[in-house]
């Protein structure tokens, strides 16, 4: 649509399930929470996945969102030639102070539906960490919400175990 001229690359646009849906401007504390979640991701997850922010994957055959943190395969050309597929994918994450609503019941939809094995939401207003696994149909299986106290692992990387209280301040 951009080569096309119907958008151009400043609009502030997602493709998911056929739908262009403009994405809100981003407010101090999600902007601060994608960045703390990004970098220490990188570090995380160094040598075993590639930490992608605010880029997109393609979930076929008409979604193309743009998840605030996707965690994916390592990938020798570093996705130079396309985006992540969902079999590419371990997790991804949003980061919602006013989408909440919309990244729990529309995106965790199209999420499930293309079988990517874990999604979180970070909703920054309560300080909570929501972790959806097992997609099935187009649903998780599990949703466990998760506080400042706690720790989580990645279901791909459970030797990976993050301290929320260090991240969701």
């Amino acid at each position: 649509m951009i080569a096309a001229g119907i958008l151009t690359s400043s609009d502030r646009v997602e493709l998911l399930d056929g739908h262009i849906i403009e994405t809100v401007l981003q407010e101090p504390p999600h902007a601060s929470t994608t960045s703390s979640f990004g970098n220490d991701f990188v570090v995380l997850f160094a040598g075993k996945a590639w930490v992608r922010q605010q880029l997109p994957i393609t979930i076929a055959p008409n979604s193309e969102p743009e998840p605030d943190i996707a965690v994916v395969k390592l990938d020798p050309r570093r996705y130079r030639d396309r985006h992540p597929i969902p079999e590419d994918v371990y997790l991804l994450i949003e980061v919602a102070a006013s989408t909440l609503s919309y990244d729990r019941n529309r995106k965790v939809k199209v999420y499930a539906k293309a079988n990517i094995p874990e999604y979180w939401v970070i909703d920054v207003n309560q300080r909570q960490l929501v972790v959806f696994r097992d997609p099935q149909g187009d649903t998780y299986q599990v949703e466990q919400v998760l506080g400042m106290t706690d720790i989580v692992a990645p279901v791909a990387f459970p030797d990976v175990v993050i301290e929320l209280s260090h991240l969701l301040v």
